[in-house]
């Protein structure tokens, strides 16, 4: 008697190599799924948040070679965003971290607002082709020649700059920034019983604006920095007439609190 072969009854369920298949496909999915999620990121509060845990020396940066130079104007404080060596980062670090933003946030308004008003003030009182204003990473900075605030060889403030350091008092008193006041001079020498050299004359000149705005507008003097750089920091060759007279200025510097490069390093112009 001639048998029959019994035949294999089909395995119930997908073929085992669905669940590889499986397990790559939702490997993949949750891939881009980090990715979109990556992309939705605020950029500034990314990098902020990045720069607070891989840099620690941000909490004791002075951004001169000078200590206290400059005031430091950090958006962290020590301790506000735990301890990077091992301390665990709370809720509340998040909270205090996205205050800190929103306050830059407002401080860079403040500071657009502020340029733009005296911006204005510059182009009817037609200076716009004498006062430079600019805004960049150290915040507002405006440039007066020597022919708008002093007589050649002077410190004294000459009765024609009056008005516009009026002004600017007026706009800088009720804000907080630090303002820095710097002298700059040409290369020619300069030697009397008041001033021995251009060091003398230019720390001279930045005082005196600075004396100006405290006396004249009862501004805290603790906000303000005096620097004289005489011919060191020049913004044109010093070889002939009309570049001295581009070198001989006074910058007055209007600080972004969340600056903290080192002043006197770029180009203020730029």
């Amino acid at each position: 008697m001639k048998y029959k072969k019994r035949q294999k009854s089909p395995k119930k369920g997908a073929p085992a190599w669905m669940v590889t298949y499986s397990d790559l496909v939702t490997l993949i999915l949750v891939f881009f799924v980090l990715l979109f999620g990556m992309s939705q990121i605020d950029k500034e509060k990314f990098e902020a948040l990045a720069q607070s845990f891989r840099e620690r020396v941000i909490f004791d940066f002075y951004p001169s070679s000078i200590p206290y130079e400059q005031v430091p104007n950090n958006i962290f404080d020590e301790g506000e965003i735990g301890d990077i060596n091992g301390d665990g980062v709370d809720d509340g670090d998040f909270d205090e971290l996205q205050s800190r933003l929103e306050e830059q946030s407002k401080m860079d308004a403040q500071l657009n607002a502020l340029m733009t008003e005296v911006s204005k003030f510059i182009e009817d009182s037609e200076l716009d082709d004498i006062v430079i204003i600019t805004r960049n990473e150290r915040g507002i900075v405006l440039v007066l020649p020597e022919q708008v605030l002093f007589e050649t060889g002077e410190a004294e403030i000459i009765d024609e700059a009056i008005p516009f350091l009026n002004h600017v008092g007026s706009l800088i008193k009720d804000m907080p920034n630090v303002v820095r006041v710097e002298g700059h001079t040409d290369s020619r020498p300069i030697s009397n019983s008041r001033f021995p050299s251009n060091w003398e004359l230019s720390s001279a000149r930045a005082a005196s604006v600075i004396r100006y705005f405290v006396d004249q507008h009862e501004i805290d003097a603790t906000r303000f920095i005096a620097t004289g750089y005489s011919d060191t920091r020049p913004i044109a060759p010093n070889d002939g007439p009309d570049n001295w007279a581009k070198n001989r200025r006074v910058e007055i510097v209007i600080l972004d609190p969340y600056y903290t490069g080192d002043a006197g390093e770029e180009d203020p112009i730029n």
